[in-house]
């Protein structure tokens, strides 16, 4: 037990302040802390391989962020991080065992489902994230006002099996392009694309991310160039493609996104959600700490991943079209009001 010095008169001297002070720290500390981790419960171990993006892209930002918060609440938690080109792929890791935890756009959730039936069955999600932008690149001088003006033209859609191909091969067609014999499609992602453009080898690339997204940041830094809009008209064609495109919608990319090429303007465009997914055979109890730990490091990851600090507590249950992992429910449901 500390000892509490005193004055004469028994008024407490400095020492005796300073360390009654420090206690009531303590005091609040202990409560934080029994507020964010259960009381007396030992962190999860044990290891888990995450699958994220390419390197430029938004996935691995995040990744990368959230793997740093899982060491601080898990730290005997090994977290492997491997790169892929996008939501499909991740979504199919997943699905068949090769990672454990991943993001992945709500329509390549539902586009895995309709390729292989009864394939997303074990797929649950943990999280609703923050939206991806569907984002067109042209160069400022580009005559590329339109989707419909990629006729004949050189245009990279995505990497195979990422959501950037899925997305844009459905643009195109809902603009009344063929992605095959319209365009001359390349098989550029975000890493690559913005290169090729400023050598002139593409006249247009397609990316679908969160904003803002570094390859597109470093892009702006050396070459100007601009976004072409999306009509609203384009969603509700594209919603007739199959079930998977029910989970796109109209939205306004904010203008604050890439601020020295929008230039206060925001562009009409089309989102959809990410979600962060596992599979139901996920230990409950780890998958609840890592829902914890995605729900309280918000602001931490979203300091360095703009698109993270829209990761909401009221929205993040809504993980359409998957069920939510019964971990993930445990601990929505511990906060609950």
């Amino acid at each position: 037990m500390s000892k509490v010095f005193s004055r004469p008169g028994g008024r407490p001297g400095r020492r005796g302040v300073l360390g009654g002070a420090a206690a009531a720290v303590l005091v609040v500390m202990g409560l934080l802390l029994w507020w964010l981790l259960p009381l007396g419960e030992e962190p999860p171990s044990g290891s888990i391989t995450f699958s994220t993006g390419t390197t430029s892209g938004v996935y691995y930002e995040y990744g990368s962020q959230l793997r740093d918060a899982l060491a601080r609440d898990m730290p005997d938690l090994d977290v492997n991080l491997t790169t892929s080109n996008g939501s499909p792929e991740n979504v199919e890791r997943v699905a068949t065992g090769e990672a454990d935890f991943t993001i992945a756009a709500a329509d390549a959730v539902q586009a895995y489902e309709s390729q292989h039936p009864g394939g997303a069955a074990e797929l649950r999600g943990v999280a609703r994230l923050y939206d991806d932008y569907v984002q067109l690149v042209v160069p400022r001088d580009s005559d590329i006002r339109s989707i419909a003006d990629l006729r004949g033209r050189t245009v990279a859609t995505g990497l195979p099996r990422s959501g950037v191909r899925l997305i844009a091969e459905r643009v195109l067609r809902a603009a009344g392009l063929d992605p095959v014999k319209d365009i001359k499609a390349e098989s550029e992602g975000i890493d690559t694309g913005p290169e090729k453009m400023k050598r002139g080898k593409i006249d247009a690339f397609f990316w679908s991310g969160g904003v803002p997204t570094a390859g597109l940041e470093k892009l702006a830094d050396t070459y100007t160039f601009r976004f072409v809009p999306i009509s609203s008209e384009l969603v509700a064609e594209m919603h007739d493609q199959d079930d998977s495109t029910g989970y796109y919608r109209a939205a306004n990319m904010p203008e604050s996104a890439y601020p020295t090429i929008q230039n206060g303007s925001s562009v009409p465009t089309i989102a959809v959600s990410n979600l962060l997914i596992t599979r139901t055979d996920m230990a409950p109890r780890l998958t609840e700490w890592v829902t914890r730990t995605v729900i309280r490091s918000r602001d931490g990851i979203g300091a360095h991943v703009h698109s993270a600090q829209l990761v909401d507590l009221r929205t993040a249950i809504y993980t359409d079209p998957l069920k939510l992992h019964q971990g993930a429910r445990s601990y929505y449901r511990s906060v609950k009001p």
